[in-house]
């Protein structure tokens, strides 16, 4: 299938905004699992793009920029991955492995921007020494503006302009490249949740990670619902319980308080 000017030029406007928003990080827009679905709407393909988002948001779950270290774009990535299943015609998941190409050009793209925005340092310095707040705040608005076509461009190009060559390159793939594909782009959701839990998994929720296990492997995974109930179930327990405690050390304190301590002699 391809994909009109009008819906390139959507998925460009779209990419336009995801990207300003992991550049700012202020409405998370950008992160798979919103960029995926948006793009499949814009594609017309809604299921197509929530399930993308799935796999793609379990993909950057432990993705996170930190330091030194830049992970490929999630923006670009979810809605590339959309774009590579709807035009290739491929499963999710291999799409997942596909896109990864186009986030990490985007990132390289950005990273280049970090040292080169460098040059607008000496004016707003200059401008903040003269109190010039005007050339001040116009700078930021210019950074952005140029992040915003970097992204239009990008996507644009991939999306739309090379549609035709990405749909020759996949389908000349052999079926063995196809199939690593998939099963590496199954497999990266795993990873990222795994890098999640490696940093978030503490002792005492192990028995909500392993209970989480024995439901989702005995489920029909036509239909999670009833493991998502039972995760909100557990999370209202969790939650009520340490609202519980916290009012009760709340009481303790006061009772200390009220009560006195070894300095006033009892």
């Amino acid at each position: 299938m391809s994909i009109t000017l009008t819906q390139g030029l959507m998925l460009s406007i779209f990419a336009v905004i995801a990207g300003l928003d992991s550049w700012l990080e202020v409405l998370y827009i950008f992160r798979p699992i919103i960029s995926c679905t948006v793009a499949g709407f814009i594609l017309g393909v809604p299921t197509l793009g929530i399930i993308a988002g799935g796999l793609t948001e379990l993909t950057f779950a432990g993705l996170t920029p930190a330091g030194g270290t830049q992970p490929p774009n999630p923006a670009v990535c979810g809605i590339m991955t959309v774009v590579i299943a709807y035009t290739a015609e491929v499963a999710p998941a291999t799409a997942v492995g596909l896109s990864l190409p186009f986030a990490m050009l985007m990132q390289y793209i950005l990273l280049m921007c970090y040292s080169l925005f460098s040059v607008f340092m000496p004016v707003m310095d200059k401008a903040a020494a003269n109190a010039d707040t005007k050339k001040f705040g116009s700078i930021p608005y210019l950074i952005m503006t140029i992040v915003g076509i970097l992204f239009f461009v990008v996507i644009f190009l991939s999306a739309y302009a090379a549609q035709g060559p990405m749909q020759a390159l996949v389908k000349a793939m052999p079926l063995w490249l196809i199939h690593g594909f998939e099963l590496s782009g199954s497999a990266l959701p795993a990873v990222g949740f795994a890098m999640l839990l490696k940093v978030l998994l503490r002792v005492e929720y192990l028995p909500f990670l392993l209970l989480g296990f024995v439901v989702a492997s005995f489920i029909n995974f036509s239909n999670v619902l009833p493991a998502a109930v039972v995760g909100v179930i557990f999370a209202m327990i969790e939650f009520f319980r340490d609202k519980k405690n916290k009012k009760l050390q709340q009481q303790i304190d006061a009772i200390k308080a009220a009560d006195g301590g070894e300095e006033d002699g009892i």
